[in-house]
């Protein structure tokens, strides 16, 4: 399967992505090299029941979108943390940081890796429940499609140019779109 080209909005135009799209050993660590890209930055905090609706979520998806994919965990890393008395949320953050992991992977070239973190990340996304349909407006797609996404990975793996440059490249061929005023 090929990740096609296809248009991708942008939640938070007004932020910049980074300078580069990280991957192990290619570029500097964004956080622990002096040349990383997000080398001291500040720690983010959101209370969990914000976390849907925040900037920190948003921020996640555009670069989730956009093939930043190691950038995306970094954001959603928070979430997850702040979520430790909301068992869906956990759930539904953990399976988002190992989709992204899994675009890493993909775009590193590590097929048996990247199809266990979407192996993974499918398994968290079918537990979650949404009342409300929260996490569907959140992401505009149910949970279990997501899951489903996140399986075909498996199915039909990603096929991606050997990256050359600091480019991100998007490894999925769909994207996370939330409902505007709704989360």
């Amino acid at each position: 399967m090929f990740a096609g080209p296809m248009f991708r909005p942008r939640l938070l135009p007004e932020k910049s992505f980074p300078s580069y799209a990280y991957l192990p050993g290619k570029y500097p660590h964004p956080v622990r090299d002096a040349l990383g890209h997000s080398y001291r930055s500040d720690p983010v905090t959101v209370a969990v029941g914000e976390a849907l609706g925040s900037d920190v979520f948003r921020w996640g998806i555009d670069l989730f979108n956009h093939g930043y994919y190691w950038e995306a965990h970094e954001a959603w890393e928070p979430l997850w943390q702040a979520a430790k008395q909301s068992a869906q949320h956990r759930l539904f953050f953990k399976g988002l940081i190992l989709l992204a992991a899994a675009g890493v992977k993909i775009r590193e070239g590590k097929r048996v890796a990247a199809a266990r973190h979407a192996t993974r990340a499918a398994g968290l996304f079918r537990q979650v429940v949404s009342p409300g349909g929260l996490f569907e407006k959140a992401l505009g797609m149910t949970p279990a499609a997501l899951a489903e996404h996140a399986q075909a990975v498996v199915a039909y793996p990603v096929v991606l140019r050997e990256p050359k440059s600091a480019e991100p490249e998007p490894a999925f061929n769909f994207i996370l779109a939330p409902e505007s005023e709704s989360v």
